[in-house]
């Protein structure tokens, strides 16, 4: 009982600091080069957990996991906070988001080919129907510029993401988990401020009170405790269904939106509410299907026979 309060606790905290950076990411963009920003972001990040952590050094383990830490930089930090800096230059948040969290879609299948979880017929109707109901949510924020780019972008920010997601949870006996989060941006952060100090000009950089703030909430809240929590939640549940409470992020991106800008409470973001609530139900319902693959496998063997 008390880890399922401890898990519910944690999957709030998680889908409300996600749903607030990405207005503030937004924001920010306006005061910096994007690649730098994310660059310098992940770095504050990364060594501040790394000072937090420097006690227990000996957990680090570099000659056995420095892959893991690469590999978790490269799909978790560089591809999925870079490319999400980029990308939302060349489309509006809304529909940018929209692409991004195809990302709940992925692990699903991922985790089906790759960790062995159960793909029902309910779970899958659940991450159509959640889907949908990110797309319902975004659909009055999908306006302005668009840009061919920012597809693909946001393309490939879902797909590292979703796979960063299943590289972690199936490296999560291997690793220290706070100091994968604390290595994998300073080094992902290093590789997007080197990258960016040859294409972007830091001098461009308004280091107003504002920007400060936002780049502070984005290390701390945005990166460090919010991926350090849903490392844990991977770490302990179903990627499929731990990911699937990612749907909630746009929601409450645009509820605050409704509650403090004054935005209008469409009737568009009422049907998304309610696609996305019943996704995850459907997503996290104990279901007594059997598994897809070992369905189909049982089928072969019968017909063999």
């Amino acid at each position: 009982m008390k880890s399922n309060i401890k898990t519910m606790i944690g999957l709030i905290s998680l889908v409300c600091i996600w749903g607030s950076v990405w207005p503030i990411y937004k924001y920010a963009l306006q005061f910096s080069p994007p690649v730098l920003f994310s660059g310098i972001r992940s770095i504050i990040a990364g060594f501040l957990f790394a000072l937090i952590l420097i006690p227990q050094w000996k957990h680090i383990k570099w000659k056995e996991n420095w892959s893991v830490y690469v590999m978790s930089s490269i799909f978790n930090v560089v591809i999925f906070y870079g490319m999400q800096s980029v990308g939302l230059q060349y489309l509006p948040a809304g529909l940018y988001s929209v692409i991004v969290y195809l990302q709940p879609v992925l692990v699903v299948i991922l985790a089906w080919a790759y960790l062995k979880e159960t793909l029902t017929k309910i779970k899958i109707i659940g991450v159509l129907l959640g889907f949908l109901g990110v797309v319902m949510v975004s659909l009055d924020g999908i306006s302005g510029k668009i840009a061919p780019i920012g597809f693909v972008l946001a393309v490939i920010t879902a797909a590292g993401w979703a796979i960063g997601t299943i590289y972690v949870k199936a490296k999560s006996n291997v690793v220290h988990g706070v100091w994968l989060v604390a290595i994998q941006n300073v080094i992902g952060g290093l590789c997007m401020l080197i990258y960016g100090l040859g294409v972007e000009d830091i001098q461009t950089i308004e280091w107003n009170g504002w920007f400060i703030v936002c780049l502070l909430y984005g290390a701390i809240f945005g990166v460090a405790i919010a991926f350090i929590i849903y490392t844990h939640l991977m770490s302990n549940g179903e990627a499929g269904k731990v990911s699937s409470f990612t749907f909630l992020v746009p929601l409450i991106a645009v509820l605050l939106g409704t509650i403090f800008l004054n935005e209008p409470f469409t009737i568009s973001l009422f049907i998304g509410m309610v696609l996305i609530l019943l996704s995850i139900y459907l997503i996290n319902k104990k279901s007594k299907v059997v598994n897809l693959k070992d369905n189909a496998e049982t089928i072969h063997m019968k017909q063999t026979l």
